[in-house]
C-alpha cells in the first residue's frame, strides 16, 4: 500500500473537512429552498472516501454509488463548484442541472453515479468491471451500496456473476446502521452483512470505516486482488451518519445520545488528533486549512448562485436528435 505519511494526514484532514462543510452548506441552502427534491448528506462517512482515494489509481479505476453521492465525484476530481451548481439545478452543473442531488455523474473522471434506485448501481458496477476485463484495461471498479441495498435481489444475482467471471470489482457496503429509518437488526437475523459473501466463496470482512487508515488497508488488499485477476471482494464498511437519511427525516428511530457516542470517534476529529499528536501541523497551520475550506465552500455557493438556469430548449436537446421536428413547439 502507498505509504501513509504526514502529507496523507494533512490531505485527509483538508479533504474530509471540506466534504463535511460542503454538505453542511447544502443543508443550509436546502432549508432556504435553493436546492429542491431529496437531499442525502454524507456527514460522518468521510473516512470511507478518504481511505478509498488513497489506494485507487485515479487514472483508470472507477467508482459508482447510490444517491448519497455529492462528495465522491469531488474526490474523483470533479470541480466542486459544478457539483453544487448541479444541486441548484443550474446549467453549469455536472449534468447541466438535469440530474440534481441523486444523479451526479462524470464519465471524464470515471464516476458513474449517483443512482436513485436502491441497489440499482450494484449490477452496473459489475458491468463496468466486466467491460474492463473484456477490454483488458487493468482497472478496478469500486461499487458502493448502503446496508438497505444489501437486501436487494440484484445484489445476489450480481454476486453470482461477479464471482463466476472473476470480475475486477470491490463491493463496499457503507453500513451506517440504518436503511432509511430501519436498523439492520430489524431487517435480518444476522447483523454481520459481510457474511453474505461467504455463500459465494467471495473474500469478505468487516472494516472500521470511521478510520481512513483502516479503510485504506482493507481496500488496498481488495483492489490488488481484483487487479491480479483474482476476482471480487465484499467489504462491510462500518460507519455512521450524523444527519438523517434525507433532510425530511425526523430521526425518531435513534437517540441524541447514540449520535453523541459516534461523534466521539468522528473521522475528522481522529485525523486532527493524529496531526496534533505527531506535530504534523501547528495550530496556525490547521486554522489556515480551516479558512481555506471555508473560502472554497463560499466560492462553490457563489458559483451556483450566479449561474443561470437551463433554457427550455435544453429539455429537447437532451432527448431528441438534432433534426427538424415540425410537431414540436420549440425549434431544435
Amino acid at each position: 500500500m502507498k505509504k501513509i505519511t504526514k502529507a496523507t494526514y494533512i490531505k485527509w484532514y483538508e479533504d474530509m473537512l471540506f466534504w463535511r462543510k460542503f454538505e453542511d452548506k447544502l443543508a443550509q441552502v436546502y432549508i432556504q429552498q435553493k436546492v429542491r427534491g431529496f437531499l442525502h448528506l454524507y456527514n460522518g462517512q468521510e473516512a470511507i472516501l478518504a481511505g478509498a482515494l488513497h489506494v485507487m489509481d485515479l487514472s483508470k479505476d472507477k467508482m459508482i454509488t447510490a444517491y448519497r453521492n455529492h462528495v465522491q465525484p469531488i474526490g474523483m476530481g470533479v470541480d466542486p463548484r459544478r457539483v453544487m451548481a448541479e444541486l441548484y439545478g443550474k446549467k453549469t452543473g455536472t449534468s447541466h442541472g438535469m440530474g440534481g442531488s441523486m444523479h451526479i455523474f462524470s464519465k471524464e473522471h470515471r464516476f458513474y453515479g449517483g443512482h436513485g434506485i436502491v441497489g440499482g448501481q450494484i449490477p452496473l458496477g459489475a458491468g463496468l468491471a466486466f467491460a474492463d476485463k473484456y477490454f483488458k484495461r487493468d482497472a478496478v471498479t469500486l461499487t458502493f451500496l448502503g446496508d438497505g441495498a444489501a437486501r436487494q435481489g440484484s445484489l445476489h444475482e450480481t454476486f453470482t456473476m461477479a464471482v463466476k467471471w472473476n470480475l475486477p470489482v470491490v463491493f463496499c457496503v457503507e453500513n451506517n446502521g440504518y436503511a432509511m429509518g430501519t436498523s439492520v437488526a430489524r431487517t435480518s437475523k444476522s447483523t454481520e452483512i459481510w457474511k453474505l459473501g461467504l455463500g459465494y466463496d467471495m473474500p469478505c470482512g468487516p472494516v472500521d470505516a470511521m478510520n481512513p487508515e483502516k479503510v485504506a488497508e482493507a481496500l488496498d488488499e481488495a483492489i490488488k486482488r481484483a487487479r491480479k485477476g483474482e476476482g471480487p471482494t465484499f467489504l462491510e464498511l462500518k460507519t455512521y451518519r450524523y444527519r438523517g437519511h434525507s433532510m425530511s427525516d425526523a430521526q425518531q428511530y435513534r437517540t441524541k445520545e447514540e449520535v453523541a457516542e459516534y461523534q466521539k470517534i468522528d473521522p475528522i476529529t481522529q485525523v486532527k488528533e493524529i496531526i496534533k499528536k505527531n506535530k504534523y501541523a501547528t495550530d496556525k497551520e490547521i486554522k489556515a486549512i480551516d479558512k481555506k475550506v471555508k473560502d472554497l465552500v463560499a466560492e462553490c455557493e457563489q458559483f451556483a448562485e450566479e449561474s443561470d438556469f437551463p433554457d427550455v430548449q435544453q429539455l429537447y436537446d437532451v432527448v431528441y436528435e438534432q433534426k427538424d421536428y415540425p410537431f414540436l413547439p420549440h425549434k431544435l
